[in-house]
């Protein structure tokens, strides 16, 4: 344990954890995403195509937002991973930013 807390106090990396976090949490947690989205979808497509011809209902309304939603956050998880949450560099001032940064006199 003694190892541990050091490791988070001098912020030296802990391999093991980062390769499990890199290949099988975050994108283990896509591939369950995409499962819900498969397992709404059905459901949505099954409730749609019911005899006799109804209007939409509230939870097939919440199935399709749900199905939108789990579609648009699990594809990134699966396919780009922890590096979805990589730090960017943000340059300090540009002529594209409408920003004003802290420290900055204009």
């Amino acid at each position: 344990m003694h190892a541990v807390i050091n490791r988070s106090q001098f912020a030296k990396r802990w391999w093991t954890g980062q390769i499990v976090l890199r290949g099988v949490v975050l994108r283990g947690l896509g591939l369950a995403i995409l499962a819900l989205c498969a397992a709404s979808a059905i459901w949505l497509y099954r409730s749609v195509h019911q005899f006799p011809a109804h209007d939409p209902r509230a939870g097939e309304y919440l199935a399709a937002i749900v199905v939108i939603q789990s579609w648009s956050v699990g594809w990134p998880l699966l396919i780009i991973g922890p590096e979805l949450f990589r730090p960017v560099p943000v340059p300090r001032s540009s002529k594209f930013t409408s920003f004003t940064t802290r420290g900055n006199t204009r």
